[in-house]
């Protein structure tokens, strides 16, 4: 498995205070079958002062300790980035970083209040010909009254990381509720950890890979937490890699594989990247903004 979100480097953020935490936290990595991190520290102005040169001083760090601890653990770069109106200006100059130097990048909203103009920023990633994830929208304490934002952005390109442990509980019924709402719908791409530490965030990528399977069968949680995340890493344009599906209620999940959902709504929203190319893709994000 690969894990896209993960704040291991030590001292940089609210992750790992230091590095014999984060060398147990690699080592819970690979106890749970997962092979290469990204390491994703808050870029946060005014908080977590972060760039993407101390980023990648960082992780090349960490890897030496890694391999002379004979952890066998691949890190690669990335940033957990704070939404803002320079992102795209920020990527460009290297002070703010994409997930190994791809296309993909994984963005944070504000957790308590949505923003005005909410979709501005991830247009202007869309248009430079970056791909945003969103992460952990699941969690987000304005999901309820904002969902529409949520759809409105998978409409339009935004990929969705929802948080493994989120799956499970650990961050509580809402959270669960609408990770497992946001898989149902076929609106996940990733699965991750957003593992901080060895106790209370800890790498779990394993159970939430086996959560999502019991909801979507094994070839759809296979995609979650390694599919994709490879596609990720060897910056495969989002129309060659699989779609995430649409829970079928008329079967199992746990049987194994899961079609997606023969529903009018469900099948215009999985075959309109591969159909249309870039003329569909500026087409959708025009019906985006005239909403």
């Amino acid at each position: 498995m690969i894990d896209l979100h993960c704040h291991i480097l030590p001292g940089l953020d609210d992750g790992a205070a230091d590095l014999g935490i984060a060398l147990d936290m690699a080592r819970q990595f690979v106890g749970d079958g997962v092979s290469v991190v990204a390491c994703t520290p808050h870029i946060m102005p005014g908080l977590y002062s972060n760039s993407g040169p101390a980023i990648r001083a960082a992780v090349s760090q960490l890897q030496k300790a890694l391999d002379g601890e004979g952890i066998p653990l691949s890190l690669v770069t990335g940033a957990d980035v704070h939404i803002a109106p320079d992102c795209v200006a920020g990527l460009r100059s290297g002070q703010m970083l994409t997930l190994a130097d791809s296309r993909y990048v994984l963005i944070e909203p504000p957790h308590h209040v949505a923003p005005q103009r909410l979709e501005t920023p991830f247009f202007d990633l869309l248009v430079e010909g970056y791909v945003p994830i969103l992460t952990h929208p699941e969690r987000l304490h304005w999901i309820e009254t904002q969902y529409h934002l949520i759809e409105r952005l998978s409409d339009a390109g935004v990929w969705m990381q929802v948080t493994a442990a989120s799956l499970a509980g650990g961050f509580g019924s809402r959270a669960k509720y609408w990770a497992e709402r946001m898989l149902d719908e076929g609106r996940v791409h990733i699965l991750a950890t957003d593992a901080h530490d060895p106790h209370h965030r800890r790498p779990d990528l394993g159970r939430g890979r086996e959560l999502a399977a019991r909801r979507l069968g094994e070839v759809e949680a296979e995609h979650l937490v390694s599919t994709r995340p490879r596609g990720v890493l060897d910056n495969v344009s989002p129309s060659d890699l699989p779609l995430p599906v649409e829970r079928d209620s008329t079967s199992k999940a746990s049987h194994g594989r899961a079609e997606p959902a023969a529903t009018t709504s469900g099948r215009s929203r999985a075959s309109a990247p591969r159909a249309s190319g870039m003329r569909g893709f500026a087409g959708r994000l025009r019906r985006f903004f005239a909403e």
